[in-house]
């Protein structure tokens, strides 16, 4: 069955539809601030070969890898009617360990292949390891939290009491992360029932052939704006500022050949695995790669796996694009993807220098606090990636203070986050001047200062402190963030990727980049 057009865009829009539901259904029952407020989760709809068909408008980061971890529970385990899986090893199609992905079949009764699978994957403020939050100065992967391959925690519509007594074993703040897993698994019974009743109302014939069709369709517009671009091979390279122990810069090299409505995206030279935290596996590099060629296709292109049929990425294993068991890796879903995209973007600046912006403040921020809360007399796990300055483009200044690129969440309002853990904002606002100047200048990152009520153990994972995101066509740099601490009232600077004691009444401050210029002035 081939689907007409309208039918294709009518089918398109419902099955995007559900994914969306999903995430409205997953932000409205999550327990904790980081899902309800700062909604860092992605879902999405797969077809019946574990290929991801639709997507709700989310979090890119998790979008693009999510496909990997459904395919590892597909192919480890049997799941049936009623089951739900659950995976967050970055060695298994996961990002990094906090972010924990539920995959779910969707059986029509009677059948015994299904129509198809709908899985989401939500950020959880606190899955173990050597520090609150679980996003520290780690240097293996075993420093960094509960690690878990594909299992089931559903089974047959009954959860598996031993895995969830085992996840809550293994973590800090166990109210939340029950509250935060029974809502994933509440969303995905939302759409495994929207996709039974579509099909109810359709036909599965008719459901399955969209989700095809839509494929084919979004391989068929990539190759036409790959074939739009010039041929030829565009090189770029861009640093990470460390990796936490004092390895740095660290260089990150691609090489993207376009020919023929094709790109090769080959990352050859760029760093070994190192140390610290900064490594990304392959889930995070294919993630980025997804990004920048959905840009490059804009709006008209369906997000699916479809997009990817005319791209081939290359990342040599046990490099800090595609890292080798067990390397360390909190921070490669967090600030290496923002680095894979600045280094990508500037080799397609080459090839559409009209299209691509300068680059924007490259790094999420990732501030975690963590302790014992003596006033509501129960354990916190706080966590906030804090937004910097967009990167300006043709015809268009940067936006001061978003959120840009590999993440899509919102802050922590200052009222959520007083109300319910020991801290206090003491300042929130842009910072003024950080954006490059030029023809059109980069917008300007955040301040954002925070007071510990109670001794908190504090982690700061953040980038772009030491090397600035660059301008484009002659367009001035961004400048670089800052971290401090302020004891005793004074204030002392702290590395961009540290871990930290702080005593009652410390305040924890961090500075963003702001966003490159575009154009010389």
């Amino acid at each position: 069955m081939k689907l007409d057009p309208v039918t294709l865009e009518v089918m398109n829009n419902r099955l995007a539809a559900i994914a969306e539901e999903m995430g409205v259904v997953l932000g409205q029952t999550g327990y904790s601030p980081n899902i309800k407020e700062r909604r860092d989760y992605s879902c999405a709809l797969f077809d019946g070969a574990g290929e991801m068909a639709a997507q709700a408008a989310h979090l890119p980061v998790h979008l693009g890898s999510t496909p990997l971890s459904v395919r590892a529970a597909i192919q480890r385990l049997k799941l049936g009617p009623g089951d739900v899986a659950a995976v967050n090893d970055p060695f298994a199609g996961g990002t990094h360990l906090p972010d924990v992905t539920m995959v779910a079949p969707v059986f029509i009764a009677g059948h015994r292949a299904p129509l198809g699978f709908v899985a989401n994957r939500a950020h959880h403020a606190d899955i173990g390891g050597m520090a609150p939050g679980s996003m520290a100065l780690s240097s293996e992967i075993y420093q960094e939290g509960f690690r878990l391959p594909p299992v089931k925690l559903v089974a047959a519509g009954e959860p598996v009491r031993d895995v969830f007594e085992l996840f809550f074993a293994n973590t800090r703040v166990r109210e939340e992360r029950e509250g935060d897993l029974r809502a994933q698994i509440g969303a995905l019974t939302v759409g495994r029932r929207r996709m039974l009743d579509l099909a109810r109302t359709l036909g599965e014939p008719l459901v399955r052939a969209a989700m095809q069709d839509l494929k084919d369709y979004s391989a068929r517009l990539m190759r036409a704006a790959l074939s739009r671009l010039r041929p030829g091979t565009y090189r770029a390279q861009d640093f990470l500022d460390d990796d936490g122990f004092g390895n740095g810069p660290i260089p990150i090299r691609v090489a993207i050949r376009i020919r023929g409505g094709r790109a090769v995206v080959d990352f050859t030279g760029s760093a070994p695995q190192v140390r610290g935290p900064v490594n990304a596996n392959y889930a995070i590099t294919l993630s980025a790669v997804f990004y920048v060629m959905k840009c490059l296709g804009a709006a008209a292109v369906p997000p699916n796996e479809g997009l990817m049929r005319a791209v081939e990425v290359i990342a040599p294993a046990a490099s800090v694009v595609n890292a080798n068991e067990p390397a360390a890796v909190a921070g490669g879903n967090v600030e290496t993807s923002q680095r894979l995209v600045d280094v990508l973007f500037k080799a397609m600046a080459q090839a559409a220098p009209d299209r691509i912006p300068a680059a924007s403040s490259g790094s999420m921020s990732n501030l975690t606090v963590g302790g014992y809360d003596g006033f509501r007399h129960r354990s916190f796990s706080y966590y906030e990636t804090i937004a910097g300055g967009a990167g300006a483009a043709s015809g268009c200044p940067g936006a001061s203070g978003i959120h840009t690129h590999m993440t899509n969440t919102l802050n922590t309002p200052i009222e959520a986050l007083e109300a319910y853990y020991p801290m206090r904002v003491t300042e929130y606002r842009i910072r003024r001047g950080s954006g490059g100047k030029g023809k059109f200048d980069g917008g300007d990152g955040l301040v954002r200062e925070l007071q510990c009520l109670v001794e908190s153990n504090v982690s700061v994972l953040s980038e772009r402190r030491v090397l600035a995101p660059y301008g484009l066509h002659g367009g001035g740099a961004g400048r670089p963030g800052a971290n401090y601490v302020v004891s005793n009232g004074r204030r002392g600077r702290i590395p961009g990727k540290t871990s930290a004691r702080l005593k009652a009444g410390d305040r924890i401050r961090i500075e963003t980049p702001g966003g490159g210029a575009w154009g010389r002035k």
